[in-house]
């Protein structure tokens, strides 16, 4: 009998929860009726060097030396309804021009074979939590650059139904290993242009370039002011995405459909973990741009170079007038002998 194993991703429920590394293809189909599938996992540690690194509190965020171990806690978690083994343990990723991409099953890589957990499986009530401790052990020979990777939490289905139901969430890993300070991680953002889709939904889109030497995952929020009569609206949250390095992607934030199209004062604020960037300019959603064209802007300067021509060629014969008529009353008349 030849088994499928679809697998269903489990959203973790805490704010400091694990992403679920959520693959940009089809979704995941829904488990079969009574066939009970879910696991948690969230990060308990951050570095301490990096309290004030969002990212670093729900990934584990990293730049180190070769021959440096590191430890980290995780917390995994039953979601299942019946008493289930929760399987833990590494698989390979990627980052590229789709985001952040999973491999397949345990899938290994480099990085995988660094890493260790301190039991491969935990029996677990329902709702059950269980703290296991990961370790990175980097080797000295390891090359500089960063490497990706995911600790999986996952808890299979019951039955001997041809398909399998595996249900999984994962910490996705972020380790740069290099000797000296962490590489710098920087973006650049691209000028706000405001559209509306076929279905008449406004929208605002920038492209971001990922200028520095580290992966990057963006959130943020776009606010809008000094609209019509004065309305703003906002904040509205943007989606996570993740740029490779060198990776450009471009964002996009659809609005409420009755916005009216503006002119609109719009700011971006963009982050990934402490590097931030803004970004600010004036939108509108008609279709047509917010300034004149420079073709128009070029009439317009000419037309008044000429005006401004013209108006000195008056001033200046107005004043030879007025010096000619001054001479004229000043010269002595001579008298006929």
């Amino acid at each position: 009998m030849v088994v499928l194993v679809l697998t269903l991703l489990a959203a973790a429920g805490t704010p400091a929860a694990a992403d679920r590394a959520t693959p940009t293809r089809s979704p995941s189909p829904q488990p079969p009726p009574g066939v009970e599938t879910g696991a948690g996992i969230r990060l308990l540690d951050a570095p301490v060097d990096r309290r004030e690194d969002s990212r670093a509190h729900r990934y584990i965020v990293d730049h180190v030396k070769p021959g440096t171990t590191i430890k980290r806690r995780i917390v995994v978690e039953n979601k299942a309804e019946i008493r289930r083994p929760v399987s833990v343990y590494p698989a390979a990723a990627e980052v590229g021009p789709d985001g952040f991409v999973f491999a397949p099953g345990r899938t290994p890589n480099e990085l995988t074979s660094w890493i260790s957990v301190e039991r491969g499986e935990v029996p677990l009530d329902p709702d059950e939590e269980e703290t296991l401790w990961v370790t990175i052990a980097v080797p000295r020979e390891a090359s500089p650059g960063e490497r990706y990777g995911v600790v999986w939490a996952e808890v299979a289905g019951t039955g001997k139904q041809t398909v399998r139901n595996v249900g999984r969430a994962g910490i996705r890993i972020y380790l740069s290993v290099g000797p000296g300070g962490e590489p710098p991680s920087s973006f650049e953002v691209g000028p706000l242009v405001g559209v509306r889709d076929a279905d008449g939904r406004p929208t605002v889109t920038a492209e971001v370039r990922n200028t520095g030497q580290r992966a990057l995952d963006l959130a943020g929020e776009l606010s809008l002011a000094d609209g019509p009569g004065g309305l703003s609206a906002g904040p509205v949250k943007t989606e996570t995405v993740t740029l490779g390095l060198g990776g450009t992607a471009t964002v996009r934030i659809p609005l409420d459909p009755r916005l009216p199209d503006g002119p609109w004062s719009a700011t971006l604020a963009l982050a990934s973990g402490w590097t931030k960037r803004t970004a600010a300019g004036t939108v509108t959603f008609s279709g047509r741009p917010v300034s004149a064209p420079a073709s128009q802007d070029r009439n317009r300067t000419a037309s008044v170079l000429a005006g401004g021509l013209v108006v000195s060629a008056l001033v200046l014969a107005s004043f030879l007038g007025l010096v000619h008529r001054r001479r004229n009353r000043t010269t002595p008349r001579l008298r006929a002998g």
